[in-house]
């Protein structure tokens, strides 16, 4: 009889309260739909696990680290469930990481991140703009994403046109570090002329991106270029794995987990 286990990899988050609102929370999902399955962490950071470790002398498995823990401990089967949004050059460290060890399990099955395919991108939209009950056709919503050199950067522009073509037009996706950048995103925000502005994390953690390059005090933050511009400017600062909704989605990737 095999032993069955369940790993969940994240980026990581040096910011202990985001990570159990957000990373935890999904673990405890995983765990509640995979009963009898010993659900373990690993972050893909080595830089925040070595903060973590010298502030708070908190230890975090790297996948490779996690992986050796669950042959020492015996476990013949694993699913690995990744909390990244995007199929990126941290979802391709893990599954390169993985594959070193796939003849050294029966089985190894992977799930996919948030938004691989077009169903996810539909269903986040669905799932979650009724978080945000309170806007109206007057305001603007800004969903604020990571952004990444990698070509797994098109899911923004298609989410931010997912958005759009289900009839929100004042919903806009915009990244820090890839395209659209804040700059398109103010000029379409800037086309709207809305009452308000509403800025709001793509990220599964609230984490120093949304603390700082969203709602920081620095002159350049998503906040006070929006203020600049003459709108009143709320920050939402929600990771979304404080979304119930959005967690399922992670839950049902994990059951539709594939051999690696």
């Amino acid at each position: 009889m095999g032993k069955a286990g369940i790993l969940v990899v994240s980026f990581g988050t040096s910011y202990r309260s985001t990570l159990a609102k957000n990373i935890e929370a999904i673990e405890k999902d995983i765990a509640a739909a995979f009963p009898g399955q010993e659900v373990r962490r690993a972050f893909t950071s080595g830089m925040i696990i070595r903060k973590l470790k010298r502030r708070d002398d908190l230890h975090v498995d790297t996948v490779e680290e996690a992986m050796e823990g669950f042959l020492r401990d015996g476990f013949t089967d694993l699913t690995v469930q990744p909390t990244h949004v995007i199929n990126g050059h941290e979802n391709d460290g893990m599954l390169e990481t993985l594959r070193s060890y796939r003849d050294k399990f029966c089985s190894i099955r992977v799930g996919s991140p948030l938004l691989t395919d077009m169903e996810d991108y539909r269903a986040l939209s669905e799932r979650l703009l009724p978080q945000f009950s309170d806007l109206t056709d007057r305001d603007a919503l800004v969903f604020m994403g990571h952004g990444t050199e990698h070509h797994a950067n098109a899911v923004y522009p298609a989410l931010d046109y997912m958005f759009k073509a289900g009839g929100h037009p004042n919903v806009h996706v915009g990244t820090v570090e890839g395209y659209p950048d804040l700059e398109q995103v103010k000029s379409l925000v800037r086309r709207q002329d809305p009452s308000r502005v509403f800025l709001s994390p793509l990220m599964v953690v609230a984490g120093d991106h949304a603390c700082n390059d969203m709602a920081g005090d620095e002159e350049d933050s998503w906040k006070n270029q929006f203020a600049k511009e003459g709108y009143p400017v709320s920050c939402i600062l929600k990771g979304l794995g404080e979304y119930p909704a959005v967690r399922e989605m992670f839950v049902e990737h994990a059951r539709k987990a594939k051999p690696l």
